[in-house]
């Protein structure tokens, strides 16, 4: 929720660590240390079984990883959660067959990971409302342009259960002219339920494949973070609880952003001393934007955690959003081409924010202030040539 929209954020005003976190550190040997977490104090479910019911709306790559980790950890406690996670697929065929039933019969996502087994208590299935029914914990995880269609079609179905808790990893925010808000404010403001995020440096496939790494959860209450955490930290998926919601949403969302201007940088082979530039102006932006127009937001979120510079450094080295402005700078091909071509469908989440935070800056008379934000938006829409992305900043 932005100032802009004279509005307060759920967030408190401090991004903290959970205090039942801060003994924990990352071994820099070569191996990850065991820990046994302790979930005996979960909040309580309102189901009468007082267990947690988990579901998982999205089905994509970061979404299949997700639902791979919330499965593990459900069946690993199944005193605390009940066994069974579903997973919201949208039906497509898949070499004549239909997808939920590739995934349920062969337990991968043959569409987006193909290489990864997923646990037998994870179930696919296509319709939304069977998918959330009796869940007490919602994870969304679908491309942003998709969430209103989603939200839509659960309050048509009444299928919230209104013990519910959510949590958003979805990249974005949604701008209506001079107002912006993240997706976990949206999620919240039109379901009734309160939304946590998550956010940090986590590309999809290394995730899925167990390879070490961090991430933030930004919750508006302590009880949320314990469930957050219990549902997605694991030896290999690090979680930190910080307050800053709107922080670790906007961490998430501007990044991909400076990653397309990362990527047009390697597209032009200017080297790495221009892409170092480009990283810092970027995190400079990225944490002004959201210290100016989001109460509540810590600099702390963007310098210290996953959410902010972390995530920010691997996706500009490894993302989709840099691969696909290398190949826009070296093809001179349209990004909805490129698209088609380098992710099987999927779309880009930086394109789409780079649109909406240009649209709320020119709004604002604003968009001076952000120069890099301003130059990948012209880069991407109207035409300036790549070269020009450096002049200037």
């Amino acid at each position: 929720m932005s100032r802009a929209a004279s509005t307060v954020s759920t967030a408190p005003s401090s991004p903290r660590a959970h205090p039942m976190f801060e003994d924990l550190t990352i071994d820099s040997g070569a191996t990850t240390p065991e820990r046994r977490l302790s979930l005996g104090n979960l909040p309580p479910s309102p189901l009468p079984s007082g267990k947690h019911r988990i579901a998982v709306i999205g089905s994509g790559s970061w979404g299949t990883a997700l639902a791979k980790i919330a499965a593990e950890n459900a069946a690993r406690h199944a005193d605390q959660f009940e066994p069974t996670v579903n997973m919201w697929v949208r039906e497509k065929q898949v070499n004549g067959k239909k997808l939920t039933e590739v995934i349920n019969k062969t337990h991968t996502n043959q569409r987006y990971l193909p290489d990864v087994s997923l646990p037998t208590n994870l179930v696919a299935v296509p319709r939304l409302p069977d998918v959330v029914r009796d869940a007490t914990l919602i994870v969304f995880v679908t491309p942003h342009q998709f969430l209103p269609t989603v939200i839509s079609d659960l309050k048509r179905a009444k299928a919230i259960h209104p013990g519910a808790r959510a949590i958003s990893a979805i990249k974005g925010v949604e701008v209506e002219g001079a107002e912006i808000k993240t997706f976990a404010s949206v999620i919240e403001r039109d379901l009734g339920i309160p939304c946590s995020a998550l956010s940090g440096a986590n590309i999809a496939l290394e995730v899925a494949l167990e390879q070490f790494c961090e991430t933030t959860i930004g919750c508006p209450t302590h009880s949320d973070s314990e469930l957050w955490h219990a549902v997605f930290d694991a030896h290999s998926f690090r979680v930190t609880c910080v307050e800053d919601v709107n922080g670790v949403s906007l961490g998430g969302a501007l990044k991909n952003v400076v990653a397309l201007a990362a990527g047009f940088v390697d597209g032009l082979r200017l080297g790495g001393n221009t892409k170092a530039a480009i990283l810092r102006i970027g995190l400079k932006e990225m944490t002004e934007f959201c210290l100016e127009f989001f109460e509540g937001s810590q600099r702390n979120t963007f310098s210290n955690e996953s959410a902010g510079v972390a995530d920010l450094i691997t996706t500009c080295y490894g993302g989709r959003n840099r691969k696909c402005a290398e190949e826009f700078v070296k093809s001179g091909s349209s990004f909805d081409d490129i698209e088609r071509r380098l992710l099987n469908g999927q779309k880009l989440q930086g394109t789409a924010t780079a649109e909406e935070v240009h649209t709320f800056l020119k709004a604002h008379g604003r968009v001076a202030a952000y120069p890099l934000f301003e130059r990948v938006y012209q880069i991407a829409f109207n035409g300036l040539p790549p070269a020009q992305l450096v002049k200037g900043l």
